[in-house]
């Protein structure tokens, strides 16, 4: 994967780029960049060509005067697909980057061949920031030290502002309802050891989706993207198989 850079409605966005193939982007989460997402980039390059994008405010992109609200994302993601020429793409979003891709593709469904869930949020259950902050919390001792530290550098990069704006955007989204609207077949990715995630949401918001799928990787937490790329990506490379046989 390599450093790229694309400008979108005038601004500079950051990435990665790398492979061949049908097209995939992949979508962080709340307060972080795509750096978290490499590892399963790396992997899924080997079958697709793949894109790693920081959305405007995070990461090394451009940082509105004012933070970006949820739909403001989901759209410049599409516009972005359409600068870079990438016509109908695979999404894979983890956490918050779930519910920007899945606010799109109900949007747009010509845009989207597939989705992607790894560690949806938010869960209907615990819509609050006092729950979701206890659950961040024992996520993090279940993570390894090397991605808390991305996470850090991320956050303070990110700002409290815009921090705080887009957690309040994740709590508010109902992305079950857009879940509903999707017609491109989804593949919901759980980390049985995801607090945030817990399997009773995995389970309710797969059946939200038309084609929905769900898929439990043993051993991971939140970033299961992070700490087991290849199973992710293995998952991705049999999810679009099993479409192309139809």
């Amino acid at each position: 994967m390599r450093d790229a850079w694309w400008r979108v409605g005038g601004w500079p966005i950051h990435g990665w780029l790398g492979g061949t193939g049908p097209p995939v982007v992949l979508v962080h989460g709340l307060g972080v960049s795509g750096r978290y997402l490499l590892p399963t980039a790396r992997a899924l390059a080997r079958d697709f060509r793949v894109i790693v994008v920081d959305l405007p405010g995070f990461g090394l992109s451009v940082r509105p005067s004012r933070p970006l609200r949820l739909p403001q994302l989901s759209g410049l993601l599409d516009r972005f697909c359409d600068d870079a020429g990438l016509g109908r793409v695979t999404l894979l979003g983890n956490s918050f980057g779930c519910q920007i891709i899945t606010h799109l593709a109900a949007a747009r469904p010509q845009r989207v061949e597939r989705l992607v869930l790894s560690g949806p949020t938010v869960d209907a259950s615990a819509r609050d920031p006092v729950r979701q902050g206890w659950r961040l919390l024992r996520d993090g001792l279940r993570e390894p030290p090397r991605l808390l530290r991305i996470i850090a550098v991320d956050y303070l990069r990110a700002g409290p502002t815009t921090v705080a704006v887009t957690a309040a955007e994740a709590l508010r989204d109902r992305i079950e309802e857009n879940a509903r609207r999707v017609s491109a077949p989804a593949l919901v990715v759980r980390g049985a050891r995801d607090p945030l995630v817990p399997q009773a949401w995995a389970e309710r918001l797969t059946a939200s989706f038309p084609a929905g799928e769900l898929r439990v990787v043993a051993g991971s937490a939140h970033a299961v993207h992070f700490t087991d790329p290849k199973a992710v990506a293995a998952l991705v490379v049999s999810a679009g198989s099993r479409s192309a046989r139809g």
